[in-house]
C-alpha cells in the first residue's frame, strides 16, 4: 500500500509567509526559510512554496528565496507562482525545486504543461487548481486563477482531465470555498477529481484537525493532504498528525 503524504504549504507574499481565509485577509506569519527548516525537522514528507502574488503582478519566481528554502530541506520541494515559461521552470529547478506547480499560467498557456513534461518529465509538472462551487458548470465546480481573483470558463473536472492528458503528473486541488476555514476539505470535489484522473491528487484547503486529513484520504480518495494553518498556528506538529493518522489505521511515513 502506498503511504499517504503530508505536505505543508508556505504561501509567500513579499518574501514572507502569509496566511488568509478564502484567499483574503492575508497576514504575515513568519520567515519561510526558518519555517521550512522547522517543518523538515518535524518530518514533513514534502513542502510546497507558493508565491501568491507573482502571477497577479506579472513577474517571475523569486529565485534567491527559493534557493534559501531549498538549502534547508532534503525532501521533495514544489514551487509555484509566476512560472510562465520553460526558462522559468528550468531556473526554478536549478534553484533547488524538484517539482513545479503551474496554476494560472497553465490556464493561460496549456502548452506549457506539455512542453514542461516533455523536457523535465511528468513527475516534475504539478497542476495547481483553485476551484469553487458553481452549479452552472458541468461538474458543479469552476476554476479560478490569479490567486482566486479571476473567474475562468473552465470546468474543474474537464480541466483536470485535460491537464493530465497534456502531461501533468500530479494535481494540487485547492477548494476556495473551504480554504483556511479549518472545517475540513471539500470532499465531494476531492473525490470527483481523484476518480476522474489517474495521477496523484493532493487535497488542499480547509484542514483544521487530523480527522479532516483522514477523511480526505478515505472519503475523498486523496493521495496526499496539504496543510498550513494547522501547523502554522502551533496547534499541531507534523509528528502528532502522523501518529494520530497511524492510530486511525492510515499508512503514513513515521
Amino acid at each position: 500500500m502506498l503511504k499517504k503524504r503530508i505536505i505543508i504549504c508556505l504561501d509567500v507574499k513579499d518574501g514572507r509567509t502569509t496566511k488568509g481565509v478564502k484567499f483574503r485577509d492575508n497576514r504575515d506569519i513568519g520567515d519561510p526559510v526558518e519555517m521550512a527548516a522547522e517543518y523538515y525537522k518535524q518530518g514533513v514528507d514534502e513542502l510546497v512554496f507558493y508565491d501568491i502574488m507573482a502571477s497577479a503582478r506579472g513577474r517571475g519566481p523569486i529565485l534567491d528565496l527559493i534557493a534559501r528554502v531549498a538549502s534547508q530541506v532534503f525532501i521533495p520541494f514544489c514551487v509555484g507562482g509566476g512560472i510562465g515559461t520553460i526558462d522559468d521552470i528550468r531556473s526554478t529547478i536549478l534553484a533547488g525545486a524538484e517539482k513545479i506547480s503551474l496554476n494560472s499560467q497553465a490556464v493561460k498557456n496549456p502548452g506549457l504543461i506539455k512542453e514542461g513534461a516533455r523536457i523535465f518529465g511528468n513527475q516534475c509538472i504539478v497542476l495547481g487548481m483553485d476551484a469553487a462551487k458553481d452549479d452552472s458548470t458541468p461538474s458543479g465546480y469552476r476554476i479560478y486563477i490569479n490567486g482566486g481573483r479571476v473567474k475562468t470558463e473552465l470546468d474543474a473536472r474537464e480541466w483536470a482531465q485535460k491537464a493530465v492528458s497534456l502531461g501533468a503528473g500530479e494535481i494540487v486541488l485547492n477548494s476556495i470555498d473551504t480554504d483556511g476555514v479549518g472545517q475540513g476539505y471539500e470532499l465531494t470535489l476531492t473525490r470527483m477529481i481523484s476518480e476522474a484522473v489517474d495521477v496523484p491528487v493532493i487535497a488542499s484547503g480547509g484542514a483544521g484537525v487530523t480527522q479532516h486529513l483522514a477523511d480526505a484520504f478515505t472519503k475523498g480518495r486523496a493521495d496526499a493532504a496539504l496543510i498550513a494553518t494547522m501547523v502554522h498556528s502551533g496547534k499541531y506538529t507534523v509528528g502528532q498528525i502522523k501518529r494520530e493518522l497511524a492510530d486511525d489505521g492510515i499508512a503514513v511515513r513515521l
